[in-house]
């Protein structure tokens, strides 16, 4: 059978986790942010407080990353700590909520911002777009990784480009406009959030669907040059600079709009720049356009690793094993996912719906991965380690606690979204059953898990 082939490199693989995060959520979520949290100090926390649980999340990853450098990523680390069915569950919601609700509200996302172009597009027109471009894009990955190590490197290096251009358009408003429309500008939405800690977690659904993709750059572990050194250093430096680059974007957001303007749009970095230029609302349609046509081109390459290691595994469909003998490419777990995202596309509800639906669960088997960590120091205590987690166990504590605490607070303030997600978990738990009957049936060796 045709193996992945290993050509990503650092660099590419780097990119590939910051292209991952920086979609649509920087540019889509600060509304919903401000509108929770009326406070520039606050609304500039949460940001950071976000990239704390990235860089923390990152920082213990990579040491995952070193000791199970494996096609799948996040996967085999929930296999191996805790059991196939795990794995499998965390697969399945990847394949049936995490990455295809992703792919479906960048693709709505993506079709709303080409209404700028296209007005008459209609809501079945944005649908019909999304689609094709999930289809396509899926078609282009396909191909080999090479090409897509190509695709990811140009866009996430254009939209790196266009984010820099709005917090120098932010810089200079600020240069340009009088100490006193600044301080006005500041002086609005100061008063302290009422419920402060339910604010700042609410808020945080919007800030980690935007911060969410870093940990993409482990589902490619098979396919990267020298897995145990570039897999962590990738998501380390991915988590780096998505903190950087989104503090500042929404320092700039702030310098170029009074809040209440921010929480009243939709298009706020459209509007921002607006302030400077006269067509800059077309101009940041433009470059959020390939912001998110580059993020869904990178989604339709990772997550289906996860469903091609599972298959390898035997607890799912044994044709997703199969790779293309040209392109070695895992051709129909890629295809598969597309088809599911679009799907979505036809019964799912809003973009909001849609990203706490996602982030629910995934934050939810991030926070069992980071816990993974601990579990390993204890039961492969003599088992060799590319990269440890720096101050052990601190910074797996902080991730842990910080994405257990949203999870909780998700449960309880969107009962609707996070109850249709657990439902789904429950329906894994029967086709993991199935599966590891058939493998059984077939010769293989099962695990109680």
């Amino acid at each position: 059978m045709p193996e992945l082939k290993k050509k990503l490199t650092l660099y590419g693989l780097t990119m590939i986790a910051v292209g991952s995060c920086i979609g649509s959520g920087i540019f889509v979520t600060p509304a919903s942010i401000v509108s929770t949290l009326p406070h520039h100090g606050w609304v500039l926390i949460v940001w950071a407080l976000g990239g704390l649980i990235a860089l923390t999340g990152a920082l213990t990853f990579a040491e995952l990353g070193g000791l199970f450098p494996k096609a799948g990523g996040v996967y085999v680390f929930l296999k191996e700590a805790y059991g196939r069915l795990t794995g499998f569950l965390y697969g399945w919601v990847i394949l049936l909520v995490i990455n295809t609700g992703a792919l479906a509200a960048l693709g709505l996302a993506f079709a709303d911002y080409m209404t700028f172009f296209i007005p008459d597009l209609g809501q079945g027109g944005k649908v019909g777009l999304a689609a094709v471009t999930i289809l396509g894009l899926t078609a282009i990955n396909i191909t080999g990784v090479s090409i897509s190590q190509i695709f990811a490197n140009t866009f996430t290096s254009l939209k790196l480009l266009a984010i820099a251009g709005i917090i120098v358009a932010g810089i200079a408003y600020f240069v340009l406009t009088s100490p006193a429309d600044i301080q006005l500008n500041l002086a609005l939405g100061q008063e302290q959030p009422e419920g402060l800690m339910g604010a700042l977690l609410l808020a945080l659904i919007g800030v980690l669907w935007s911060f969410g993709g870093w940990h993409h750059a482990s589902y490619l572990a098979g396919e990267a040059i020298d897995a145990p050194r570039t897999v962590p250093r990738a998501m380390i430096l991915g988590a780096l600079i998505v903190t950087l680059t989104y503090v500042l974007v929404n320092l700039a957001y702030m310098l170029l709009l009074p809040l209440p303007e921010i929480a009243g749009t939709e298009r706020v970095a459209g509007d921002a720049v607006m302030r400077l230029v006269p067509y800059g609302g077309k101009l940041v349609a433009v470059i959020i356009a390939i912001s998110i046509f580059g993020t869904i081109g990178i989604y339709t390459m990772t997550a289906p690793r996860i469903y091609y290691a599972m298959a390898r595994d035997g607890i799912f469909f044994k044709q997703l094993a199969e790779v293309h003998p040209r392109f070695r490419t895992p051709v129909n777990a890629m295809v598969i996912q597309a088809v599911w995202a679009v799907l979505l596309l036809l019964f799912w509800g809003t973009f909001y719906k849609l990203i706490t639906y996602v982030t629910f669960m995934d934050i939810a088997f991030m926070t069992m991965a980071g816990v993974s960590v601990i579990i390993f120091r204890q039961k492969l205590k003599d088992t060799e380690r590319p990269y440890k987690v720096v101050a052990y166990p601190v910074v797996p504590l902080i991730f842990i606690s910080i994405s257990g605490a949203f999870v909780i607070s998700t449960i309880i303030q969107q009962p609707t979204e996070s109850g249709a997600a657990l439902i789904l978990l429950a329906l894994g738990v029967l086709a993991y059953q199935f599966f590891e009957k058939q493998h059984r049936k077939e010769g293989g060796e099962g695990e109680k898990s």
